[in-house]
């Protein structure tokens, strides 16, 4: 919940905070965590609604480098108690700075059960408690906190309340009085009170255990005037059970260090052997450094030399696993442990100065893709034993920080690409600015889930458009994108699309308008009264693709839908490039007039491939016609992947539903025609290795026209017959430990060829393959889409041509290796 961002319709979610507290207390539910973003909260809240024992109902300000959360009488607006418990179970708060009115108790805990107060900050000067246990509540739990009060006791606990734990709380100016409340357990508590009692227990103290205390009653460090009053510990009735020990008592103010059973005692010889008790206290200057300003949330440290320091006992009841700012115990080296650990005495653990930190961030295994995980490991100076620090995590995209004492937090990004985490250690529990800093990033891709081809547009038809009007010049049409076997199309990132340019009366291109607004590269280059297909992967803005004509004449335009990519689905396992259909080499010879060729990629597909990307080439048609490539067993589509005229070679890259491992290819002409396939990769799950995601990055990466971005030891200008050159692959800076790059998808395009020829893409390093990506013949412009390995970042080309020609290649984007 946040008070600045909240607005009506409420429902507690990040995009919908609640704006006060109590409008969330009015509906949490056992188990649920109410997080309360920095702010100021003028309200009181009364705490009517129970937890389930394991599962308690939290209330947690979020206090962080972005500030605290204060609630209660801001400004004079509020009158009465901040928080009340009021018949309620299993419930906590932590966090907050309460702001109080003058005379009245802050925080009262009536009639509960399981209710824990934790790292607070209270005050009150004229009321009679800053935290009131009353109406025979049980196992109340005060932890962590900041308590002032100048006139009466900060923690007042009532006859017949039992169980209440007191520990690792600084007690300023007022003390702690319990009365008649067996089972109360005080421990690692500092205690600086104005000359009155520090802990006074009167009444039944059946099961009482004070133990790792830290008593000092002249918070000013001088003597009292009235020293009677100042009794650090003070047991009016001992009972069965009763235990002092290992307490730290400073004799500074002239007071009694005990008052037991009515008897005062100066010091502790006298008192140990009156009583037995005390064996382990110690009387001595506690060496506190002077309170270290926190704001609300002032704290005392000791002096790495104070007696405190590492003589306490790691057993006693209530010892909890971290101190009061959140840190480990830690076990100072040049200080002989005298306790039964390396525990120190109150409520702050001494530490050596703490390290910067170490961060990472990778991606986490499971069905969603922009899942990551990031760990932090805060650096203590002295042995310790366990984990502490406070850690803030801002995500890239998430709204909120995540403020926590958890080592790992796993997240998920709400898009493909870098993504950061800005990282924040404290040693303080932010109580003050200073904190440790950094951010660690990674890269984070899609999955796919292909589908049955589907035509989506034909401005012929009517098919996506309301009539069968051309696109104009420079005009653009909009491709909404459907769900797509069971990924909803809010969830769609990037799409495979088949688009076909027909009957265009000028030559041009088509071009997909990029998410910001502006228009992208070319992705089907068309020359007049052409018809030419391209396999096209664009990242989807607002739900749909939208094509422009980028040419001075009309055109009409198909688009057949292949499959999308979201963050669930199929991975991907590049392969490099193989030949799996050859007709011309091959049995069966060419296909027949209107007929279909089984391919059976079984031998070179894992058994739970869900798709295969082939570069498909028709060669020596004899009439005109297209090629459809669709999952074995189903219909024939309308939708096409080739379009082609009689003795045409034309190439287009296909992304294919298999099933066990087979395709099927249909011919729809009245002629024959050779088919020439080549196997670049396939997708399905990370076990068979395909566990490649895929980052839409759109852009030109290469222009041998300008000479931007081939790598070649050349003069520029267009490339020579039978030479080489390398577009990169634009992936922006992710710093170190990101997940390598591992394929390109470019659409590669010829224009004024000199000769005929074929252009090969494959990964820099590596021995070209036999395979072509791109069939052109002289004097014309073509392209084709491709997908190939990576080799430096970098995919090499080859032009296989006895003459020149210009090369320009257009990222669509790139897939990435798994971090795990």
């Amino acid at each position: 919940m946040s008070g600045k961002d909240c607005a009506s319709g409420a429902d507690g979610s990040e995009g919908a905070p609640y704006c006060t507290i109590s409008a969330a207390a009015a509906v949490a539910q056992p188990g649920q965590t109410v997080l309360v973003q920095p702010g100021d909260y003028p309200e009181s809240v009364t705490l009517t609604r129970s937890g389930a024992e394991g599962a308690p109902i939290t209330f947690r300000a979020v206090n962080s480098v972005n500030g605290r959360i204060t609630v209660g009488n801001i400004g004079e607006t509020v009158v009465g108690t901040v928080f009340r418990f009021s018949a309620v179970h299993d419930v906590v708060v932590e966090g907050f700075v309460v702001e109080d009115t003058d005379t009245v108790v802050p925080v009262v805990v009536d009639a509960s059960t399981r209710v824990t107060i934790n790292d607070i900050a209270a005050r009150a000067y004229r009321a009679p408690a800053a935290v009131h246990v009353t109406g025979n509540s049980t196992d109340v739990t005060i932890s962590r906190a900041f308590l002032t009060q100048s006139a009466a006791p900060a923690i007042r606990i009532d006859p017949g309340v039992r169980g209440t734990v007191v520990v690792n709380n600084q007690l300023h100016m007022g003390g702690l009085l319990a009365t008649d409340a067996p089972g109360t357990v005080i421990t690692n508590n500092t205690v600086l009170t104005n000359c009155v009692r520090g802990i006074d227990v009167v009444g039944n103290s059946t099961g009482l255990s004070a133990q790792n205390n830290i008593v000092r009653t002249s918070v000013g460090h001088f003597a009292c005037k009235t020293p009677q009053d100042a009794i650090a510990i003070a047991v009016a009735a001992p009972a069965t059970g009763t235990v002092s020990d290992y307490n730290l008592i400073d004799p500074i103010s002239g007071g009694p260090v005990y008052q037991w059973a009515g008897t005062a005692y100066s010091d502790l010889a006298s008192f140990r052997a009156a009583t037995g008790q005390g064996g382990n206290d110690i009387t001595a200057d506690p060496l506190i450094a002077g309170s270290t300003s926190g704001g609300p949330k002032t704290f005392f440290p000791v002096n790495p030399t104070s007696p405190a320091v590492d003589s306490a006992n790691a057993l006693a009841p209530g010892v909890t696993r971290t101190d009061t700012l959140g840190n480990p115990h830690s076990d100072n080296p040049a200080v002989a442990n005298t306790g039964t650990g390396f525990h120190d005495r109150g409520a702050v653990e001494a530490q050596g100065y703490p390290g910067n930190g170490q961060y990472d961030i990778r991606q986490k295994p499971g069905d969603d893709s922009f899942a990551v995980t990031a760990t932090v490991t805060p650096q203590f100076a002295w042995p310790v034993d366990g984990e502490g620090g406070t850690i803030s995590y801002r995500f890239d995209g998430k709204r909120y920080l995540t403020v926590t004492s958890a080592r790992s937090v796993a997240s998920s990004f709400k898009e493909a690409g870098e993504g950061c985490v800005s990282i924040a250690i404290s040693y303080t529990g932010f109580r003050w600015a200073e904190a440790t800093s950094g951010s660690v990033c990674t890269r984070v891709g899609t999955r796919y889930t292909p589908s049955a081809p589907t035509r989506l547009l034909d401005t012929r038809a009517a098919i996506g458009t309301a009539t069968t009007t051309p696109v104009p010049a420079n005009g653009e049409v909009t491709v909404p994108i459907p769900a797509v076997n069971g990924v909803p199309a809010a969830d769609i990132i990037a799409v495979v699309l088949n688009v076909t340019v027909t009957a265009p009366t000028m030559p041009g291109f088509i071009s997909v308008r990029a998410p910001n607004g502006q228009l992208g590269s070319s992705s089907v280059n068309f020359v007049a009264n052409e018809t030419v297909p391209n396999l096209v992967m664009t990242q989807v803005n607002g739900g749909v693709v939208r094509l422009v004509n980028r040419s001075g004449g009309t055109v009409h335009l198909l688009a057949d839908l292949q499959g999308v990519y979201s963050r669930q689905g199929s991975g991907f396992k590049t392969l490099d490039p193989t030949r799996v259909l050859d007709t011309r080499t091959g049995t069966g010879g060419p296909l027949a007039a209107n007929g279909e060729r089984r391919l059976d990629l079984s031998g070179k597909l894992p058994a739970d491939a869900t798709a295969a990307v082939l570069n498909v080439t028709v060669t020596a048609p004899t009439t005109a016609g297209v090629l459809s490539v669709y999952p074995d067993g189903s219909p024939a589509p309308l939708a096409s992947n080739l379009n082609f005229v009689a003795r045409q070679t034309i190439p287009n890259l296909v992304v294919v539903p298999v099933v066990a491992g087979k395709v099927m290819i249909r011919n729809v002409s009245s002629g024959t025609t050779h088919v020439v396939a080549d196997l670049a990769g396939y997708f399905g799950s990370a076990a068979s290795g395909a566990d490649q995601t895929y980052v839409p990055s759109e852009g030109r990466v290469a222009d041998s026209r300008d000479d931007s971005g081939w790598l070649r030891v050349l003069h520029p200008g267009p490339f020579p017959a039978f030479a080489v050159g390398g577009a990169p692959i634009s992936s922006g800076w992710c710093g170190t430990g990101c997940p390598l790059v591992t394929a390109g998808v470019l659409n590669l395009t010829v224009t004024a060829p000199t000769a005929a020829g074929v252009l090969t893409a494959y990964p820099r390093g590596a021995t070209r393959p036999t395979a072509s990506n791109v069939n052109f013949v002289a004097g014309e412009t073509a392209s084709n889409l491709v997908v190939s390995k990576s080799g430096g970042d970098y995919v090499d080309v080859f032009n296989n041509s006895s003459g020149t020609a210009h090369l320009i290649a257009d990222q669509a984007g790139y897939f990435i290796a798994s971090a795990y």
